[in-house]
């Protein structure tokens, strides 16, 4: 089957549909015409309601959502609640959909959330690691040769000494060579999940012959896409803590309010980014020319490469061209991580495929930084200011009074999510 004829009109299925992400993705897809099965277990709103978190834009329900979505654009979008940790309603979506691919976003996304203590930390480990091995099982024995589209994260390498590769490293050792997967160093409990998802897709494509594309995607920005800016009951979340937002986010909204920026210790730690806009070409580019079968494709899903420091520049930059200051202040860093290092990660496969990026520029902050402006009455100042989570020691006081606001753990009693989260409650949770 050829690329072509097997992207002109599939069945796709989105897990975690709810989220920043894959709420965006699931609209674009829908717009390209593919039969669309969003999925999610709406953990990420239980989350914000356990630690006091919240989107700085509003958001609905699925239900909502996908209804709005229908009424303006004529488009389907098949809705479905179900948690990749129980392998019954895995199976069961499979078995009735039959999916040519799948788009993995479902996990537990946060290192700061891993990083909490020992409870967020193994339900971290469990609920990736263990939901996305259920899905290969479930690829394996229902849809042996559906494309696994799997978000990871550059997170995974670290920050090595040496170029990081996409994916793999050709290595010479007393005089023979091998090609195998890139070493890794993950900087948490959460980039040590994704770490074992890779290690287990590679395995699982060894031995059973599935077709994978493994995406480490750097740190994602922006407010929306051409889908979620037709009507606001299509919004996709934003957030600015410390344990669920970005670093340029948080500087985003930190200048929208007068706040100074918050860089954490030095300053130089440096990541790759990309636009939202491009993650949606980056999925779509995969799943318009699918691995092979037996192969485990890994993509390096960034555009641009920057330091903190150069963050809060360009956002400076930005508010002096219209005559505002805006002062930058270093802070004890609560992550372990080197602040000062070597970074070069390649990131040429996607451009081969045709990837046309999006770069971070003046017009760009400013847009996100006048669309976070209106929203600032709901900006809470300590969420936006102080680290609720350190990595020598987890969740702080700011972590604990906000905790106690928000009840009762999210995942306390189970390994897993409480099965009792009423739509209702989840509309109440943002």
């Amino acid at each position: 089957m050829t690329s072509a004829s097997r992207a002109s009109s599939l069945t796709v299925l989105v897990l975690g549909a709810d989220g920043y992400i894959g709420w965006p993705m699931t609209m674009h897809l829908s717009r390209l015409g593919h039969r669309v099965v969003a999925v999610d277990n709406l953990a990420r709103r239980r989350w914000d309601r356990e630690g006091g978190t919240y989107s700085l834009l509003p958001i609905k329900s699925m239900p909502q959502r996908v209804r709005r979505w229908q009424e303006l654009t004529k488009n389907a979008i098949e809705w479905r609640r179900a948690d990749l940790t129980d392998f019954a309603a895995v199976d069961r979506l499979f078995a009735e959909f039959k999916p040519a691919a799948v788009v993995h976003f479902a996990e537990q996304r946060s290192a700061p959330f891993s990083m909490i203590d020992r409870e967020h930390a193994v339900f971290t480990q469990v609920n990736n690691v263990a939901g996305t091995l259920n899905l290969l099982f479930a690829i394996r024995d229902r849809v042996p040769d559906c494309h696994l589209i799997k978000l990871g994260t550059m997170g995974e390498y670290g920050t090595p000494n040496i170029d990081i590769e996409e994916g793999y490293l050709d290595i010479e050792h007393n005089g023979r060579r091998d090609r195998l997967p890139f070493p890794k160093v993950p900087g948490s409990f959460y980039h040590l999940s994704k770490v074992h998802d890779s290690a287990n897709i590679h395995f699982a494509c060894r031995v059973w012959g599935i077709r994978a594309t493994d995406l480490n995607q750097g740190v994602v920005y922006g407010v929306g896409t051409e889908d979620t800016a037709l009507h606001p009951d299509l919004s996709t979340r934003f957030d600015f803590d410390s344990i669920w937002g970005t670093a340029l986010n948080r500087f985003c909204v930190q200048a929208a309010v007068g706040q100074p920026l918050t860089v954490y210790g030095k300053g130089g730690q440096t990541r790759g980014y990309l636009d939202i806009r491009d993650t949606m070409a980056c999925i779509t580019l995969a799943l318009e020319n699918p691995a092979e079968r037996s192969e485990c494709r890994v993509f390096n899903q960034f555009t641009e490469q920057f330091s903190i420091n150069q963050l809060a520049e360009l956002v400076s930059l930005t508010r002096a061209q219209h005559g505002l200051e805006t002062a930058v202040s270093h802070i004890p860093n609560p992550r372990f991580e080197t602040e000062s290092h070597y970074y070069n990660a390649k990131h040429q496969h996607l451009l081969d495929l045709g990837l046309k990026p999006h770069m971070l520029g003046d017009t760009l902050l400013d847009s996100v930084i006048g669309k976070v402006a209106k929203y600032a009455k709901r900006v809470d100042p300590v969420l936006l200011a102080k680290p609720s989570v350190t990595w020598k020691s987890g969740g702080n006081e700011v972590w604990k009074q906000y905790s106690a606001k928000g009840g009762s753990s999210a995942i306390a009693g189970s390994a897993m999510i409480r099965p009792g989260f009423s739509q209702t409650r989840a509309k109440a949770a943002v």
